[in-house]
């Protein structure tokens, strides 16, 4: 009888046994998820108790003088394309390419052809006008000649006076020399070419005094005058120092920038124009903190800069100002008179993260003691 009832309720007991388990499994796993809120919540309070410990250095900024560091190249201070005064055939050279040459060697000669003739004509015609403007300034004194006459042979006198000029000139354009102490860049002539009025024969520059030129933003523009002392570093490693020539009183449309040019000494010519160079100009004395270029990191907005503590000690990200930078660090401008600087860790906080500031002190003392410990 039990048998029957049973089978005849046989599907309503094993749907309740269902609705039972589906039950505890469901209770389980909500206290399973409560033990696991419970544990990261008491994890993620245990993380948050503790600060982020960084090491920092407190020092007092100095007195230096901000240099304003631009990349330049290096120049001849003059540069000339020399072209013929008169036409001829070239019959000499006087300096090959690449040649020093001091102030009025020749460069190229031409063939005088009969220039020295013309010459002696023009000297022996204005002669002849000294002569007639003798004679009839005497006869115009005893009024045989007019003033007139005597005005005509004046004017042919002052002809005759600049034909000779003429022909001196046209003998001279016949050498063709350095216009100033240089060197000979390029000739473009050879013996047997034959040259007209205004065709090239050489271009000639200045190597004794070099230019380095280089271009100032705007806001440094204003730190510079001419006569001002400078030095470059040459891309050979030498330093040269100089004084600035040339300050651009107009900004360039396109870049905004202004010319800028530093006059070196090159009397010995041992110092190539054509280079790369470092300009450095001295710009103003401002209050800045020496430190190792490590110590500078990138900020949210990709500025270069170095994180510091401020005085409610969070971590404060400041953009670098390079005022100065030598072989002993560089020296960033922009900071407090005071600062303390993060050394150790300032890659792994965040600018107002509040952290454990272990001033390097403390730290060497810990290391110290622990070196004697262990001599122990």
């Amino acid at each position: 009888m039990n048998l029957d009832k049973f089978k005849r309720y046989k599907s309503w007991l094993m749907s309740a046994g269902i609705v039972v388990v589906v039950a505890v499994w469901l209770a389980s796993g909500q206290l399973r998820d409560d033990a696991g809120n419970e544990a990261r919540a008491g994890a993620g309070a245990a993380t948050s108790m503790p600060k982020n410990a960084v090491r920092v250095r407190t020092q007092s900024a100095e007195e230096v003088m901000r240099t304003i560091v631009v990349n330049g190249r290096t120049e001849p201070a003059r540069s000339v394309r020399i072209a013929a005064e008169t036409d001829g055939r070239v019959e000499y050279i006087g300096a090959d390419r690449g040649a020093g040459l001091e102030r009025g060697e020749i460069i190229v000669r031409l063939d005088r052809r009969d220039r020295s003739a013309r010459l002696a004509q023009a000297e022996a015609l204005v002669k002849q006008r000294e002569v007639e403007y003798a004679a009839r300034e005497r006869l115009e004194s005893e009024s045989y000649v007019s003033e007139a006459q005597l005005q005509e042979a004046v004017a042919l006198l002052e002809t005759a006076k600049a034909e000779l000029i003429r022909a001196r000139l046209d003998l001279g354009y016949m050498t063709i020399r350095a216009p100033f102490a240089g060197a000979l860049q390029a000739r473009a002539v050879e013996i047997g070419d034959f040259v007209k009025r205004g065709d090239t024969i050489a271009t000639y520059v200045d190597n004794r005094t070099l230019v380095v030129s280089a271009e100032l933003s705007e806001f440094d523009a204003r730190f510079v005058d001419v006569g001002d002392e400078a030095e470059a570093q040459l891309a050979t490693g030498e330093t040269v120092r100089g004084r600035i020539r040339y300050v651009a009183p107009v900004a360039d449309d396109a870049t905004r920038t202004f010319d800028i040019e530093l006059e070196v000494d090159n009397e010995d010519g041992a110092l190539r124009a054509g280079g790369t160079a470092v300009l450095r100009v001295p710009a103003e004395p401002v209050l800045a903190h020496r430190m190792s270029p490590s110590l500078l990191t990138l900020g949210d907005a990709g500025n270069v800069g170095v994180k510091i503590i401020d005085e409610d000690g969070r971590v404060a990200f400041v953009a670098a100002d390079i005022a100065l930078s030598t072989n002993e660090g560089v020296w960033l401008a922009g900071l407090p008179e005071t600062a303390t600087i993060i050394t150790v860790g300032q890659g792994y906080v965040a600018a107002g993260a509040v952290v454990t500031a272990v001033p390097e002190a403390d730290t060497a003392t810990a290391v110290a003691v622990k070196g004697d410990e262990a001599v122990d």
